[in-house]
């Protein structure tokens, strides 16, 4: 039976968690706040629980969903050849709103859609989603709203369009705050020797290039000679050791189609 929790109530709050769990682990789908829009989540490591999720939205494995962690050291479970430059805009902006689009872990055990081999990961700054992400371990999740139509801003505005098609609503008051458009995460593509942005959102390019000053904006193209300079620094960093998560250790702002690039970006996150 489809329930809704008001997690402004601390009483609410634990026994929504405690059902959302519960439905996660039943391969069911729950709508959860993130610090940018309301996201539709389900187990990321269970291709029926994602299907369900594809099937709520309304969209195709071609669109495959982020996934978001419960905290940065779950970026080695699910990734590998990290970037020096991908850890500096993860260590600086998570938990906070930027998705970044890495190479997944070939030895996991899951199936998000057609992702040819990337897997877009993000940290959200919300206590409801976080809470939430520490019980179940990663969640593949996706904006909560049918293809199309508006990113819900709360757990009501997800019901109307997604209904009985969703186990649990943890509603949490508006995302990002009343008043305010619904603003998505911004996208880097970390997978090549450059890292580039493929979505403009709640991270300036500005405030990314504090930290990467060689991070290209949207449209942007290397410069001659940068990415072959960049490629040797990148796979300088590639070789050095990293402290693995467990892949259970292992998301998002979300609008409603993404705009190009790597395969495992072409949906929207929460």
């Amino acid at each position: 039976m489809t329930t809704t929790y008001n997690c402004t109530s601390e009483d609410q709050r634990a026994l929504g968690l405690e059902h959302a769990q519960r439905a996660i682990s039943e391969k069911k789908c729950v709508v959860l706040p993130t610090d940018t829009v309301y996201g539709i989540g389900a187990d990321a490591f269970s291709p029926q629980a994602v299907t369900m999720l594809l099937v709520s939205k309304g969209r195709s494995r071609a669109m495959p969903p982020p996934v978001l962690i419960p905290r940065i050291n779950a970026l080695d479970g699910l990734a590998t050849n990290i970037s020096t430059d991908a850890r500096k805009l993860a260590e600086a902006f998570w938990p906070g709103g930027l998705t970044l689009i890495l190479h997944a872990q070939p030895s996991l055990d899951w199936d998000l859609g057609d992702t040819q081999g990337t897997v877009a990961l993000r940290m959200p700054a919300d206590e409801v989603a976080q809470e939430l992400l520490t019980l179940t371990g990663p969640l593949a999740v996706s904006s909560a709203n049918r293809t199309g139509q508006a990113p819900a801003q709360t757990a009501a505005e997800a019901r109307a369009q997604l209904a009985d098609s969703v186990e649990v609503y943890l509603e949490g008051g508006f995302r990002p705050v009343e008043g305010t458009d619904a603003v998505p995460s911004t996208i880097v593509d970390a997978t090549g020797p450059v890292l580039r942005v493929v979505r403009d959102g709640a991270v300036s390019l500005e405030r990314l290039r504090e930290h990467v000053p060689g991070v290209l904006g949207l449209g942007e193209s290397p410069a001659v000679g940068a990415e072959a300079t960049e490629a040797e620094v990148t796979g300088a960093a590639d070789s050095q050791p990293a402290d693995a998560a467990p892949a259970e250790d292992a998301g998002d702002g979300i609008p409603d189609e993404r705009e190009t690039a790597a395969p495992a970006e072409k949906d929207p996150e929460a």
